[in-house]
């Protein structure tokens, strides 16, 4: 097979969790141990961190790497979903995972798997962990996929692990309260392993520093030590353009260039200051300069988009992929900070996330544009019109992402502002 047609037997052959949602979710990890023993066990060939958290973990993950980049560290990067290209979930150094690698795991390893029934996910996951070993790399940055505890990716020992943050998300999963879905997220701190926690939450920490004080791993909450401030802000997008980190109320890294726009990038910067320290120092010795670097070329280093991304400048649009509760309440906040005199907004979401608390969040005198990703789990745009209604939320409906972003980009005046959200999905077809 060439690469087209390996994509489109593991597309087809193998459930795939953000095309189909919850038939796709396995709630064990015993596949990926036969998996990865059937590889002989490459997740125990490399030095990792593992990131997990409800929003900001892409945005962590993606700037971790370019850190260890930074420091000449030959550095493997997990993640996922990818946006456009299926390769953008491996990379090394910045680079895609190169399309002769994915077929010839495919044709090597193709009947070993069909007999243990895997996941497109947890098949990723092999692939992944198997290039990283074949390639010798230094580190990788593992982001977990759904969750923590049961995530196919928690077979690693990292040497840190990193919770960004808890919020409303995958509730059929990881339960209806954030004490729940936090115990589902501090499954991947491991014993004697230190671990970051990003933002601290009432209802949240007792849940982290009892799994802390049982593992016996030292734990940081980032928000509680580090704090960030804007120096300048781009007039145009309101998005950052330079920020001052404190550790203790006291200057940490001054005037540090940010190339991520969105002032939500505070709390994974808070976040990331935090990874770095809590690092071993006897495995990976970072210095504020590669820290500093590593911040300000994120996205030429790792490739890194759809966070606050603008696509044209007129009229202004931009993209995020901010999707649940806590994602899309930063989004609304970044958008109000961005001059414009009307907020033309496309959305498309999925059949299996909680709309009403999202559309309850969304500002009610912009002109809405309902589509619908071209993806099974995309939810009807009729559908998802409708229930914007109930919220006083105005529209029409589109038959396709792109047909929306045109009607939209037609319409809006110079001065007008065109937002592209909702889902990964959705933001995938406008880049």
């Amino acid at each position: 097979m060439n690469y087209k047609e390996t994509l489109d037997y593991l597309y087809s052959r193998l459930p795939m969790y953000h095309r189909i949602g919850a038939p796709a979710y396995k709630a064990d990890l015993d596949n990926t141990i036969k998996l990865c023993r059937m590889l002989g066990d490459p997740q125990n060939s490399f030095k990792a961190i593992h990131i997990a958290g409800t929003n900001g973990k892409g945005s962590v993950s993606h700037t971790m790497a370019s850190i260890f980049q930074e420091k000449g560290l030959k550095t493997g990067l997990y993640t996922s979903p990818h946006l456009k290209d299926f390769r953008e979930r491996i990379r090394i150094n910045g680079k895609m995972i190169p399309e002769e690698k994915v077929t010839g795991f495919v044709e090597q390893y193709r009947t070993d798997f069909e007999s243990i029934s895997l996941s497109f996910f947890e098949w990723t996951v092999g692939l992944a962990f198997h290039y990283f070993r074949e390639e010798n790399i230094d580190i990788a940055v593992v982001e977990v996929g759904l969750g923590g505890r049961l995530d196919s990716t928690n077979i690693i020992t990292p040497l840190l692990s990193v919770i960004t943050n808890i919020s409303f998300d995958h509730m059929q999963f990881l339960g209806n309260t954030l004490p729940e879905i936090a115990t589902e997220k501090a499954g991947i701190i491991k014993p004697g392993i230190p671990v970051v926690i990003g933002e601290t939450h009432p209802e949240t920490k007792p849940v982290f520093v009892e799994k802390a004080r049982k593992t016996g791993s030292s734990i940081l909450f980032a928000d509680e030590r580090f704090k960030v401030e804007m120096d300048e802000k781009d007039p145009l997008t309101g998005g950052m353009a330079m920020v001052n980190i404190f550790r203790d109320d006291k200057p940490w890294l001054e005037k540090l260039s940010v190339q991520l726009g969105g002032v939500y990038q505070k709390k994974n910067l808070a976040t990331i200051a935090a990874a770095c320290e809590m690092l071993p120092p006897s495995s990976v010795m970072l210095t504020k300069d590669f820290i500093r670097k590593g911040i300000s070329r994120v996205i030429e280093n790792t490739g890194l988009s759809g966070r606050w991304q603008v696509l044209s400048r007129s009229p202004l649009t931009i993209c995020d992929i901010g999707h649940n509760e806590g994602g899309i309440r930063e989004v609304v906040k970044q958008i109000s900070l961005t001059p414009h005199k009307h907020l033309h907004f496309v959305i498309g979401m999925v059949n299996d996330k909680d709309t009403h608390a999202v559309l309850s969040l969304l500002p009610k005198d912009a002109t809405y544009y309902f589509c619908k990703a071209s993806v099974p789990r995309g939810l009807d745009a009729e559908i998802l019109s409708k229930q914007a209604h109930s919220f006083g939320l105005q529209g029409q409906t589109y038959v396709s992402v792109k047909e929306a972003l045109l009607a939209a980009q037609k319409n809006a005046g110079s001065e007008d502002l065109v937002f592209v959200g909702g889902s990964n999905f959705t933001v995938a077809e406008v880049i």
